[in-house]
């Protein structure tokens, strides 16, 4: 093989700057060069996330454990406890005037004394008004424990006060009627000629005054109530 034979002539392919070549031209076989585009910004770095820190929320909590209903709660727990106390006077007063009938053991089968509750319409009144007060204020306990347990129950609150302001005017009228009638049996009236039968009939006069005592401690409890409840109230 000799060395001035010629060989095959070589093929050039020129390599074109892409970079350098004015965006959108064509290269020389009429194609459109293939122009490398950057990624977006978002995809090439991931955006900085921001961090915010929040308060902790303060939890409401139950309604039980409220701060502000503490002595609205305080309150209303007295309310039940005195109604609570105020039901056994009511009913020991009812009781005492009811079982209060005596009869005289002097006298034979034929000649008898009695003094009997019910021939005073008075002690009547009062025994009816005590029993009348003892049953309300059962009924009230669960009213009591439902304000209790919600302060926030202003209507239930006006209804006990109305309803305690109604017990006491009965109880004080019924317990001022039967104390008179226990005066008089005690000292008589000697203008009337009307002697004191509490000499003869000694178990009818204890339990008739110790039923007037009882009704009328019940009266100042109840006063009490409606003193926490106008304060209560007025409270909110």
């Amino acid at each position: 093989m000799s060395t001035s034979e010629a060989g095959a002539p070589a093929t050039v392919i020129p390599i074109d700057d892409v970079g350098g070549r004015h965006h959108g031209a064509a290269d020389a076989t009429g194609k459109a060069p293939v122009v490398a585009t950057a990624p977006p910004a978002a995809a090439a770095a991931p955006a900085a996330t921001t961090t915010t820190t929040t308060a902790p929320r303060k939890t409401a909590g139950l309604p039980f454990f409220r701060r502000a209903d503490r002595g609205s709660r305080c309150v209303a727990l007295i309310d039940f406890v005195l109604r609570v106390a105020a039901f056994g006077p009511t009913l020991a007063a009812a009781i005492a005037t009811g079982t209060s009938d005596e009869t005289l053991s002097v006298f034979t089968q034929f000649f008898q004394f009695h003094a009997r509750f019910d021939d005073f319409p008075a002690l009547l009144f009062f025994m009816v008004a005590n029993a009348i007060a003892a049953g309300y204020l059962v009924l009230s306990l669960p009213f009591s424990a439902v304000v209790f347990l919600r302060p926030q129950a202003i209507g239930l609150r006006h209804l006990l006060l109305v309803c305690d302001t109604i017990m006491v005017a009965l109880l004080t009228a019924a317990a001022a009627a039967a104390a008179a009638i226990v005066d008089l049996a005690h000292s008589g009236n000697q203008r009337a000629n009307w002697v004191p039968i509490c000499m003869q009939f000694h178990g009818f006069c204890q339990r008739t005054s110790g039923a007037v005592v009882a009704s009328f401690l019940a009266v100042l409890v109840f006063i009490f109530l409606i003193i926490l409840a106008a304060f209560a109230i007025r409270k909110r």
